[in-house]
Parts: C-alpha cells; structure tokens; sequence
C-alpha cells in the first residue's frame, strides 16, 4: 500500500505582491486624478477668456505622457534588465512622487505666467516615463518572485493595483465634489489630490526599499553580459516583442473602452446624469477589480491560452451588441449589468497579461521585452481610444469606434490561436519548470521518495552522464571498449528533492516505467508488479 501525501500549493509570497504591485496604485491614481481634475485647473496655468483653449492645452500636456511610455519603458525596462527589478521599482516611485509633488506646487499663471504651464509639463514628462517603465518593472517582479504554480495568480494583483487606484481617486474626487464649493475646488482644492498622491508615492519608496531581488535575477551573472537590457539583445527576439504588441493591441483598447471612457459614454451618449454614470463605473471598476485574482488562479490550472482566446472571442463578438445597448440604458442596474458583462470578458486578458509577456522572454532581457513593446502598443491604440471614439462621434458615425474594438480583439485573437502556452515556461535556465504528471488512465503516478505521490514533476533540465567502468587511460575513448561496443552510460536528472551532491547515486527516469533485472549479478532481485518496484526510488 503506498503513502499518501497531501498535494503541495505554492507558497504566495505576499509581501513581494505587495510591495510589486503597490507602485501601480499610486501611479494610476496620479493618472486618473490629472485628467479627472484638469477641469478645476486648467485655468490656473493658461490666460483666461477661452475655456476650451485652456482644456485644449492641458489635454495636449495630458497627452504627452503617452507619447512618453515608450521612451520611459525603454530607459527604465534597460535599467531593470541591468540594475535589478528592485532598482527599478525604487526608480519608478521616486519619480512618481516628483512628478505629484511638481503639480501639487505648480504656480499659476497669473503669478509666474507661462512657467507654471512649464512645471506642469515637465511633471507629466516624469509621469509618462515612470508608467511607460513602472508596468514592466511590476509585471517582472510579481512574475519572478512567485512560484511556477502560482504565478498566473501572484500577476493579477497588478491589476487589481491599478484598478485600485482609479477607484481611490474616483472616490476622492466624489469627496471634494460633496464637501468643497466650485470655486473652491478650482482656486486650491484641485491640489489635495496631488499632494496625497506624493506622500502615498513616499510611502511606497520606504516599502520597496525593504523588498529582496528575485532569486531568478540574482543567479544570472549580471557582469559578464554586455548585452544585457539593449535594443540589440531585444532584436534578437523581435519574434517575442511583436508578439507583446499583437496581443496588446485588442487588450488595451478593450481596457480603456470600459474604464476610463465609460463614464464619458454613459453621460454624452445614454444621457445619463454624471453623477449616475461616475457610480455606475465605481460599482463595475470594484467587481472588475475582485474578478482578477479568481481568473489568474484559474490560468494557473488551464493555461492562459483559454483565457486569451476566451478574451478574443468575447470582445469580437460582444463590443458591438453591448455597446449599442448602454446606448439606449436608461436605468441604473440596466447599465451596470452591461458594463460589468463587458468588464468579465476584458478579464480574460487583465488578469494575465502581465504574466503571459514576462513569460515571453529570458531573464536578462524580460523587463526591456515587457517594458518597450507594451508601451508602443498601449501609447498607439490605448492611448487613443478615447479620441478615436470621440472622432467617430464628431462624425456622425459613433457605431464605427463599436466595430473599430471588435476589429482590434480579432487581430489580437489571431495571436492567441497561433502562440505557444506559456505557463510551464522556464524562467530561469537554472530553475527547472514544473507540470502536473499523468498517466494514460488519468491517475496521477507515483514518483515521489519511498513510493509517495507527487502533484508535479521537474522537467529536466540538467543531465548528467557517468560511466560504470572507471576512467580509461589517457588516450583512450571513454565510450568505447575494444572489442565489446560502447560503455553503459547511466543518464542521472536533477529533481527538486536531489541535490547536485546525490547526483552520482542511481535515479528513477520521471515519467518513465523502471526496467528492472532479475539476475543475482546486480545484487538485487525484481519485484516488477509492486508497489515498491514501481514507485521507490533508486530503481531503474
């Protein structure tokens, strides 16, 4: 009768989640809060007598953060790839709390003229480059520092970060709305929000320094690879990057569709109050937030393939009917069930994009192969979402931007027919990966120490080769005897359970049924049938 042994879990490394995923809150808080308070101070850095002049300028201002992703996640995906993640997480946050801290003391026009129009640019310069490098950064820490099993789950939190964010500073703003007046808000009130975001961005910058560097970035060697984090060493897997940029295309603008251009459709377009159409994306934002953990878990147990193509054939055959019904919504429940229908399909790839990209790539380049092509991706279809959705508006034709997403998640859907599964990727050439082991009835076999049952298996990543005669003399072959054929090579693995010192003992072949031999001549008899047999190890 054979032992059982209860199936192992991967360990969640909490802290690590916290820490890697904290930096995203406060960086899509500061983003949320820039565009939804633009209109309280737009007119304190631009001359008055123009209203639409002034929202003009400052959405400009807003808009060339995006233009700065790219150049944010190659700066500082190349400085992860060198320095370390943690390097690169402190980096990120430090500059998140300048760029709030910049806008938060601004002056305005009317006391320094067009110079405080200047300091608020150069704030969203430093905000674009810690987004476009903050993503990456998060995405490979969060992956790298959880286990194979649990990484789908661990990644999801970045999500669940961001959307955070978004919430907190929707609140926030419903907060001041309710206890400041108008004029208020637009002479001093449109700062609080900034200054909260540069202590919570302080606060993060003390928690990340007190995070350790992953054990998969640590035991590569960082000196000897000149090439490590640049463009050249990224080209030499364009397959990949092309890949990232593919299935981010359909994500993002799904993404955005239903997040931060809700609001504005549920208003302008169903003619729903603003008030009505900001609590119906609270409510559809806080349910999206709790469905990503449960749909990383799951990729953990199918894949993230299914997600994705789920995702794909969702957002394909879904945009055009859902979006033309919020468009005739005139009831609160009515919209939310709508928004927070689309919302569950756009899971499919939130919770696990982050953990599908770094999975793409090696370790000395995953932060630059993450970093880069999501921020072209997410700057050239996410970030114009909103102004393609407005254009198709302007021109009379608002369903062409329904089919416009649909059209998107197609192309997007192509990629994830085509890619390969990730979630048993190797992350590290030193760190074997594991999947689940079955045989053909189903049953899961034993392959553990003394007969024991085990959940997974190592593939194997290291072999190890030894002859059974003692070393030949100089000048002689080590595989061949003269006159009696090759030597019996013994082909040894390295499981998790067997450490480099046990390598020269015998091993059990994983997956494999042992030959056994009967004959006094190795000591041993065989028992082929028993549990002992089949299951202990040292047998072969």
């Amino acid at each position: 009768m054979t032992d059982s042994a209860p199936r192992s879990q991967p360990r969640t490394p909490w802290r690590a989640v916290f820490g890697g995923s904290i930096g995203n809150l406060v960086e899509w808080y500061d983003w949320f809060v820039y565009a939804s308070f633009a209109t309280y101070f737009a007119g304190a850095f631009f001359p008055k007598g123009n209203d639409t002049a002034q929202l003009l300028n400052t959405a400009g201002i807003f808009a060339v953060g995006f233009f700065m992703r790219p150049v944010g996640g190659w700066l500082l995906g190349r400085f992860a790839d060198r320095r370390g993640r943690k390097a690169a997480l402190t980096l990120t946050v430090t500059l998140m709390s300048a760029s709030a801290l910049l806008i938060a003391i601004a002056p305005t026009y009317d006391q320094v003229g067009y110079f405080g129009a200047f300091v608020l640019l150069v704030a969203r310069l430093l905000q674009g480059l810690s987004v476009g490098g903050e993503y990456a950064a998060s995405a490979t820490y969060l992956t790298e520092a959880s286990q194979p099993g649990g990484r789908g789950f661990v990644s999801s939190f970045q999500y669940v970060s961001m959307t955070m964010g978004q919430l907190i500073g929707l609140g926030l703003q419903i907060l001041l709305q309710h206890t400041m007046s108008d004029d208020a808000l637009h002479s001093y009130g449109w700062r609080i929000p900034f200054i909260v975001g540069a202590a919570a961005a302080a606060v993060v910058f003390w928690l990340r320094r007190n995070l350790l560097e992953t054990e998969v970035y640590t035991e590569e060697d960082v000196h000897q690879d000149r090439e490590r984090g640049t463009i050249a060493e990224l080209l030499r897997h364009r397959k990949e990057a092309a890949l990232v940029i593919a299935l981010t295309m359909g994500g993002t603008v799904a993404y955005y569709t239903y997040t931060t251009y809700l609001t504005k459709y549920l208003s302008n377009t169903a003619g729903m109050s603003k008030s009505d159409a900001s609590l119906v994306s609270f409510c559809a934002l806080f349910l999206f937030m709790l469905l990503q953990p449960l749909a990383g878990s799951l990729s953990d147990r199918i894949g993230r393939r299914p997600l994705l193509i789920t995702f794909g054939i969702g957002s394909m055959l879904c945009t055009v009917p859902i979006m033309t019904a919020l468009s005739h919504a005139d009831s609160f429940a009515g919209a939310l069930l709508l928004s927070l229908a689309a919302l569950v399909i756009v899971t499919g790839y939130t919770s696990i994009n982050a953990v599908v990209k770094a999975e793409l790539f090696p370790t000395h380049v995953r932060a630059l192969g993450v970093a880069l092509p999501y921020a072209l991706a997410n700057a050239l279809f996410g970030g114009t979402a909103e102004y393609v959705a407005l254009w198709f508006k302007k021109g009379g034709v608002e369903s062409g931007y329904y089919w416009y997403v649909s059209a998107c998640a197609a192309v997007s859907l192509v990629v994830y027919l085509t890619m390969r599964e990730t979630r048993d990727a190797a992350l590290s050439r030193a760190a074997p990966t594991t999947r689940p082991l079955r045989g053909s009835s189903g049953r899961r076999r034993c392959d553990g120490p003394g007969g024991r049952s085990r959940r997974q298996r190592p593939t194997v990543t290291l072999i190890w080769a030894q002859t059974t005669r003692p070393p030949f003399a100089p000048g002689r072959s080590p595989t061949r005897r003269p006159g009696r054929g090759p030597a019996r090579v013994r082909v040894r693995t390295h499981p998790p359970d067997r450490p480099p010192a046990a390598w020269g003992r015998p091993v059990h072949r994983p997956g494999r049924r042992p030959r056994h031999r009967a004959s006094a001549a190795h000591g041993r008899a065989g028992h082929r049938g028993s549990a002992r047999s089949r299951c202990a190890p040292g047998r072969w």
